[in-house]
């Protein structure tokens, strides 16, 4: 089962090689096994030591690849995206969701580092700050069927600079909205008339990212209650001048939900996996600041417990029902999911590259590793021996697969083989002598 598993393991790689030169489609296949292998902090180097290749090639050709190579990584992912519709109905459509995460780092010469908000360790009434990397992630949620959640598959990123690194590097400052509505409109550019659902928090739901968006991007979203709502304007038949585009001014979401005389009305959603009972009051009106005449559907959800009140949400399709539009939002929980994965068992944020190119190529460069493994362990793996996660009595109600199990079965398919014989060509995959893990470094090959 293994050299068939690996052979569709390679076969899935091939989804780049468009995109790349022969050089260094062989280059990124020994970056991608010695990343998949690596058990520790991640980095170039390391890749190496992982798949024996080092003393065996020199190791700045692989640093060259992401300092200096010709690849995009915005081309990469929009080959990956050809492959994930595959998994779609034709009629579907495509889930995505937008957010930011933060890669801790430091270094003086570190392009494009700076001190941004850790929101893992900061409260609402605390505000942690950290040096490092900020990328603005779009990703892709699929139902897998190995799994009882949806999963965010990470395609497009752009790198966030803050104003004070801007102004010192004398670059031009793009705040973090707009970052997110570049890779939209990438997005929209390749789906054609296909719908897109968009999911994104609050930080997201502004004129930045909502205004004048394609007919086929509909996004749900949060919104602030003290937004301010209009109705569609009244008709005035015979009036002269340009036709009113706003209606007379509703009440804010905080005052409806405030509002004793308008009943909190019922629903059953499945929300981050529990059926829950949801009491909401819902309007129809324009967020004219952010949406422009747009009419939305606006919900207001009552809170239980904590802080807040209560929590307001909208969406462009004003034919969603209230379950739908909650459900649909507490989906966009699985890219929080996928960070958490990528940085504790990808490396997402370990690699110390230093220069523009190699920062902004790395990062994504994990991000689409993660998104080719997750696809060809659905495609292949998922019922392979190897694919069994360790027997751990202690844990009788594990359901499906993790991201962990998906990475280990990885890595047991490229354990036993030589990376270089299998960059050389599928047709010389000769097995390695012993597991890269048992010995420090293979002979070197004879010249001639």
């Amino acid at each position: 089962m293994a050299p068939n598993l690996l052979g569709t393991l390679l076969g899935s790689l091939q989804v780049f090689s468009p995109a790349l030169t022969a050089p260094g489609y062989r280059n990124m296949l020994v970056v991608f096994a010695g990343w998949v292998l690596t058990r520790g902090t991640h980095a170039i180097t390391q890749t190496l030591v992982e798949t024996s290749v080092a003393g065996r090639v020199h190791h700045e050709r692989f640093h060259r690849f992401f300092s200096r190579g010709t690849w995009n990584p915005d081309a990469l992912a929009h080959l990956v995206f050809e492959r994930i519709l595959r998994l779609l109905p034709p009629d579907c459509p495509v889930w995505v969701a937008v957010d930011d995460t933060l890669a801790p780092k430091k270094g003086p010469h570190v392009f494009g580092i700076g001190t941004h908000i850790d929101a893992v360790r900061s409260t609402r009434k605390t505000r942690i700050f950290c040096f490092g990397h900020c990328w603005v992630v779009l990703a892709v949620i699929v139902p897998l069927p190995f799994s009882r959640r949806a999963w965010a598959l990470p395609l497009l990123f752009r790198l966030y600079r803050s104003k004070k690194e801007c102004a010192a590097k004398d670059a031009i400052y793009r705040k973090k909205t707009e970052l997110a509505r570049d890779m939209l409109d990438v997005l929209a550019g390749w789906v054609g008339q296909r719908r897109v659902n968009v999911t994104a928090d609050s930080a997201y739901c502004n004129s930045t990212v909502t205004r004048y968006l394609p007919s086929n991007l509909v996004l749900y979203g949060s919104m602030r209650p003290d937004a301010v709502l209009t109705d569609l304007p009244v008709p005035r038949p015979g009036a002269r001048g340009r036709p009113r585009i706003r209606g007379a001014t509703l009440p804010k979401p905080r005052d409806i939900a405030r509002d004793s005389n308008i009943p909190w009305q019922v629903c059953y959603a499945m929300l981050y996996g529990v059926f829950r009972t949801v009491r909401y009051k819902t309007i129809r009106a324009q967020w004219y600041r952010a949406c422009g005449a747009q009419l939305l559907t606006i919900v207001i959800v009552k809170v239980n417990s904590g802080d807040i009140a209560f929590r307001v949400f909208l969406c462009m399709d004003t034919t969603a029902t209230v379950e739908q539009i909650l459900e649909c939002y507490a989906g966009r929980w699985s890219i929080e999911v996928c960070f958490r994965e990528m940085k504790q068992d990808l490396g997402f944020a370990d690699s110390a590259a230093r220069k523009a190119a190699a920062v902004e190529r790395t990062a994504p460069f994990v991000g689409l590793i993660y998104t080719t493994l997750v696809l060809w362990f659905t495609e292949h793996a998922r019922y392979n021996l190897l694919s069994a996660p360790p027997v751990r009595p202690w844990y009788p109600h594990k359901r499906g697969h993790s991201f962990a199990d998906v990475l280990r079965t990885a890595q047991r398919v490229l354990g036993p083989h030589d990376i270089l014989d299998l960059a050389s060509g599928p047709g010389d995959l000769q097995k390695s002598r012993g597991h890269p893990a048992t010995q420090h470094r293979r002979p070197t090959r004879p010249s001639g």
